[in-house]
């Protein structure tokens, strides 16, 4: 059960006993589950969204700023401890929410009547319908050789997005990848691709905690697990999108 989701890895499962039937994670649950952490996630982002498209900066970018670093380390506690994440999921959703409406609206500034948010959205919600099909009518099952690929890919993008921060904190950047250049353009449609392929071991890792009768609060950290990889699409699609429209420009 190989995944580069740092919430649905190989030890997730450990420790954890399988329930009874009528306390068992399911798949219906951890739809439902999903979907509301989808909702907490929209409405606290139309929260900065607004603010930032008023000009109310004083409150928008502390909010964004708290809600990246509180994310963040809700993230690490729900990881750590599983049996919170009906609490901590929905925080982190709420959390996420405040710091991806302040940058959607961020970016709807920067490149205005271009409708770069809508299309983002639209693309991710649209990538993980289509991976959902596809793996359900079983066009797509992940081989180990697949698995084995995809986290070895997303291993190393995190490592170079991790280089880059550092190098920054010294005022260098790294040449091209982060540019509108058709090098930047390549990388990102990479990373895009990467990280969509990402939603699949995570619908096989899902499918095998039902199978093993995980208790119903996996449900909760399921949701949480796929959207981390749902916010990671998002930010990379938005942007590649932001690199074609700076083409233009």
């Amino acid at each position: 059960m190989r995944t580069a989701n740092p919430a649905l890895n190989d030890k997730t499962f450990s420790g954890v006993f399988a329930a009874g039937d009528a306390t068992a994670m399911t798949l219906t649950g951890t739809a439902v589950k999903t979907g509301l952490l989808l909702l907490f996630t929209v409405t606290a982002s139309t929260f900065t969204w607004k603010q930032v498209q008023a000009g109310d900066l004083r409150m928008a970018i502390p909010l964004a700023i708290g809600g990246m670093i509180g994310g963040f380390i809700v993230a690490l506690i729900t990881v750590f401890r599983k049996q919170w994440s009906p609490v901590t999921a929905p925080l982190y959703a709420i959390l996420e929410g405040l710091f991806l409406g302040a940058v959607s609206a961020i970016y709807d500034l920067r490149f205005p009547g271009t409708g770069i948010v809508g299309n983002a959205v639209g693309l991710t919600f649209g990538t993980l319908a289509c991976l959902l099909a596809a793996y359900v009518t079983g066009i797509v099952k992940p081989s180990e050789n697949f698995k084995l690929g995809i986290v070895a890919a997303t291993g190393g993008i995190m490592m170079v997005y991790l280089v880059s921060i550092v190098l920054r904190l010294f005022g260098i950047e790294i040449p091209l990848i982060h540019g509108s250049g058709w090098i930047g353009i390549g990388f990102s449609l990479f990373v895009v691709v990467i990280a969509a392929l990402n939603l699949v071991l995570d619908f096989d890792f899902i499918e095998k905690g039902v199978e093993s009768r995980a208790p119903k609060y996996m449900e909760w950290y399921a949701g949480f697990g796929l959207l981390v990889t749902l916010v990671w699409l998002y930010l990379e699609i938005l942007r590649l999108l932001a690199k074609l429209n700076s083409r233009r420009n």
